[in-house]
């Protein structure tokens, strides 16, 4: 249960917990990082954890839903935007609503956010809880997206829409989790950190492979 719920003034204390722990699970995982392991660097007594999050898992949960919030509230701003201008929208114009808050973060000079969203990387590529958490967090927001790209292509297949937004999912987590995998083959040429790169190809990339599947298929 959240303690200090009646308060507008950030806890310097649980803010400082939650900061460790997102680069924490981020490095490590959520079953390689203990409690003792958070509040050793932040320098508080392992009961101000219980205190604030009851457990280790309600701490995750914080961490997860508090940048989360920012994400999906920015994501439904710009699709918003997007809708403005045209309904139905470019389905290339509801890609970019949807990915371009997270370039913008990822670059800014806030390193935290690269943490979070290699903890999302993580997450997603659980097989044991990482649907539900996704699911709980971010299926509502995605669900608006879907319904912009489902009237962007008449006739399409439900199927063929949902499978390209999994493509999409798979995309973003890979980039993500900056493996490096791409600078190593393409011998420098590439760099997984390179994020506006990315953005400048991933968009384009995905927005092809919606349109294709979801216009021409039986063609």
């Amino acid at each position: 249960m959240k303690r200090d719920a009646g308060s507008k003034a950030p806890n310097p204390r649980k803010k400082r917990i939650i900061e460790i722990a997102e680069r924490l699970f981020a490095q490590r995982g959520f079953n390689g990082v203990s409690l003792r392991d958070i509040t050793s660097e932040a320098g508080v007594d392992v009961a101000l954890v219980k205190y604030y999050f009851d457990s280790k898992q309600g701490l995750f949960d914080a961490l997860l839903k508090r940048r989360a919030d920012v994400l999906n509230a920015e994501r439904a701003e710009a699709l918003k935007m997007v809708l403005q201008n045209s309904d139905p929208a470019p389905v290339e114009d509801i890609i970019n609503a949807f990915t371009q808050p997270i370039l913008t973060r990822i670059v800014s000079d806030d390193p935290s956010w690269r943490a979070y969203f290699g903890l999302l990387a993580q997450v997603n590529n659980n097989p044991e809880w990482g649907g539900k958490t996704m699911s709980r967090y971010f299926d509502p927001l995605v669900r608006q997206f879907i319904d912009a790209l489902r009237n962007a292509l008449p006739g399409a297949d439900e199927a063929d829409i949902y499978w390209c937004y999994h493509f999409l999912s798979g995309a973003l987590t890979l980039t993500f989790a900056d493996t490096r995998r791409i600078d190593a083959l393409s011998g420098g040429v590439c760099h997984s950190s390179d994020f506006e790169a990315i953005h400048q190809r991933l968009v384009p990339f995905v927005s092809a492979g919606f349109q294709n599947i979801c216009q021409n298929k039986g063609k």
